[in-house]
């Protein structure tokens, strides 16, 4: 006889993002280039990601994943409803340190629009940086 396991009561089920996966728009808003922005796929990409080679913005011929990902800065409450249809209870997200901190002196300058539209759809924010 095999025993059914259950969650606990109060267990968090939920979802996550992180910043460099999900974000997209690289330069809305005043935000800042990051060096994951520049990390391109291809045969040049371990060693720009390792340093070996050095690339500080977007060059022609290569493709870079990060400048659109998939648009949850435009889409986030789309995004985020499909959180709440699916029961999570939790979202644990991260914010991209160059939307932040665009020059990396900056005041806080964080927008509050994901934030707002989490506690409309009910759910709990984890929250963490992306220091890339």
């Amino acid at each position: 006889m095999t025993k059914k396991m259950t969650f606990p009561d109060g267990f968090l089920w939920g979802g996550a993002t992180a910043a460099n996966q999900c974000e997209g728009a690289f330069d809305a808003d005043g935000r800042g280039l990051a060096n994951v922005d520049v990390v391109p796929i291809g045969e040049d990409r371990l060693s720009i990601i390792t340093g070996r080679r050095k690339m500080f913005d977007f060059e022609d011929g290569y493709f870079y994943p990060a400048k659109e990902s998939i648009d949850m800065y435009h889409r986030y409450k789309e995004d985020i409803a499909l959180f709440g249809e699916m029961g999570f209870k939790t979202y644990r997200l991260s914010i991209a340190w160059s939307r932040i901190f665009p020059n990396g002196d900056d005041s806080l300058m964080v927008g509050d629009r994901i934030i707002v539209t989490t506690l409309i759809q009910n759910v709990t924010k984890i929250y963490d940086l992306l220091e890339r």
